[in-house]
């Protein structure tokens, strides 16, 4: 997956898109253009958190992604696809614990 012919060169005049993904023991992420991967990442989940909920896995797999990326991304358009229902809505809703307000607040800047 680290070949030149797998991995496409961005494009910084066409928007990016993050991709989420969670498992049962691991997190990942893929920053794409046109449907092309440009960047990827993954991450085994400690025993401890093997446990956490799809939404307690995957916010932290879109901060890690865009703090990551953010040299791809800041300035830039970019979209970000996750199935998680309740991410979609994460910054219209009530976010009632210290965790979530971390999390919005470092995804925020």
């Amino acid at each position: 997956m680290t070949t030149a012919p797998v991995l496409a060169p961005p494009d910084f005049t066409q928007p990016f898109v993050v991709e989420t993904g969670a498992c049962g023991k691991g997190i990942g992420a893929t920053l794409m253009q046109r449907g092309k991967p440009i960047a990827y990442l993954s991450k085994a989940l400690a025993a401890k958190n093997l446990g956490l909920s799809t939404y307690e896995k995957k916010f932290p797999v879109l901060l890690l992604a865009v703090t990551k990326w953010r040299h791809y991304l800041q300035g830039n358009h970019f979209m970000i696809r996750t199935d998680q229902k309740s991410l979609k809505h994460i910054l219209n809703q009530m976010v009632d614990s210290l965790l979530q307000q971390n999390w919005v607040t470092k995804l925020l800047g």
